[in-house]
């Protein structure tokens, strides 16, 4: 009969609704915890799982492959080269592929993407040079979208400062960490062909346990939602209403990104010879010692920004420590050239002001942004257009040096390179820093504002 139902209150031929997910028992006594057990958690199942993910990245770069070149290049740039173009690329196709991806998706989407990387490390080790390098293009092709999905189990949470620097300070360590593993089995016996799928294999149990653990973490919480405003999934129409309302201030933070990252991809790629030229390049603990000072240092300051409730001030300090941190790239080069300082403490000194203008990009610096000027968005999403511009430009930094400096040694172009970030960094940082608070001022009392015509969720004033 029309409008008769079953004895269980559904219409005949209805389609039954779709059964909720199972929620693990962990999922539930992490929403539970307290903020200090939350963290520690979410906070070290990113690290590892990110720390993991170098592995199929960067140790290449702990190899010479002297006497090798492929056209005009020498095989070492060209391999850095390639690396980057394919994980430029993947910036670019992250812009859509991490701002839409639904959270059930996340955990599995790491898992290929990472076994992916470890097949075309395989290929590097049977192939000859040319193809070593299409081999690293599609190796990078995959982990350029792993920041973003990592990060997107953490953002829009009270907690995301500390969070994020704890995922944050896993690539500072990791480059390092993963290059020393690297030479350790060069000096073992194992090829320059073989090493990287050689490190990539140690590290898969891990990564693989990591992202387990990372799937378990709870979304944020209604307080969450209430301090840092909804975080979404942005659409195409959500993503250019964005960019069209607020490109003064991004365009002059992207050119600051773009300087930073061709920076950080120079001294951490060119590492070996870097520290050759320096006088220590028989000495594998370089590479992880050094980064592991400043990966506790740049976790030590950025986390005390959780102590900053207001948005607008947390956006005011994140901008202070950006600042600084050039500075002291300006500061500490000059001490080094002047014979002030041993070059140890340079390399230190430098890379510490490098990471703390760098690192917030990816977690406290767009989180604060979207939370001050109370809009509904994602940082991924902002954190994706930067990269996918930056890492272009580190591609070109580095063809200059090889092709236009090559005169120069690396060590020599890395001095130079560090006065050059101090000053653009410092001039675009002011100015975007006071375009920015200048509109959180203009939305302070106003409710969160979806992107396009999405309808935006309660949210208590900040």
């Amino acid at each position: 009969m029309p409008g008769s139902t079953d004895r269980d209150g559904v219409a005949p031929g209805a389609e039954l609704p779709a059964a909720p997910r199972p929620v693990s028992g962990v999922t539930r006594w992490l929403a539970r915890a307290s903020p200090g057990l939350f963290v520690a958690y979410a906070g070290t199942v990113a690290f590892v799982t990110y720390f993991a993910m170098y592995s199929f990245r960067k140790p290449f770069a702990a190899a010479h492959f002297q006497d090798a070149r492929l056209w005009i290049l020498d095989l070492k740039t060209a391999l850095v080269l390639s690396q980057v173009a394919g994980y430029a690329l993947s910036k670019f196709l992250g812009i859509k592929f991490n701002s839409e991806m639904p959270p059930a998706r996340r955990a599995w989407a790491l898992v290929l993407l990472i076994a992916w990387a470890e097949v075309a490390l395989v290929v590097f080790a049977v192939v000859p040079p040319p193809g070593k390098a299409v081999a690293l293009f599609l190796n990078g092709l995959p982990l350029g979208t792993v920041w973003g999905i990592v990060f997107s189990f953490l953002e829009g949470r009270r907690t995301s400062e500390i969070l994020g620097a704890a995922l944050s300070a896993s690539y500072v360590v990791a480059s390092g960490a993963v290059k020393s593993v690297g030479a350790a089995l060069l000096h073992a016996g194992v090829s320059e062909s073989w090493m990287p799928a050689a490190t990539g294999a140690l590290f898969l149990p891990v990564f693989c346990a990591a992202v387990y653990g990372l799937s378990l973490v709870p979304p944020p919480s209604p307080t969450d939602v209430a301090a840092r405003t909804e975080r979404e999934p942005m659409l195409r129409g959500d993503r250019h209403r964005f960019l069209r309302t607020y490109w003064p201030g991004l365009v002059l933070l992207v050119v600051v990104y773009v300087v930073l990252t061709s920076f950080r991809d120079f001294r951490d790629n060119f590492a070996a010879e870097i520290w050759t030229d320096l006088g220590r390049g028989g000495d594998a603990s370089v590479f992880v010692v050094p980064e592991i000072l400043i990966g506790l240092s740049v976790l030590a300051v950025l986390a005390l920004l959780y102590l900053v409730r207001n948005n607008r001030r947390g956006l005011l300090w994140t901008y202070v420590i950006m600042a600084s941190g050039a500075a002291l790239m300006g500061v500490s080069t000059a001490l080094f050239d002047l014979g002030v300082i041993s070059p140890m403490t340079w390399m230190v000194l430098v890379g510490l002001g490098l990471y703390l203008g760098y690192v917030p990009y990816g977690c406290v610096l767009f989180d604060r942004t979207i939370a001050a000027l109370r809009i509904v968005a994602t940082a991924v999403f902002l954190i994706y257009v930067s990269d996918a511009i930056a890492y272009p430009g580190s591609v070109a930094i580095q063809l200059y040096k090889a092709v236009g400096q090559a005169g120069i040694s690396k060590l020599t172009f890395l001095r130079y390179f560090a006065y050059v970030t101090c000053g653009v960094c410092l001039v675009c940082l002011a100015a975007s820093c006071r375009y920015f608070l200048r509109r959180a001022s203009e939305a302070t009392g106003e409710p969160a504002r979806a992107p396009a015509d999405r309808p935006a969720p309660a949210v208590a004033s900040t």
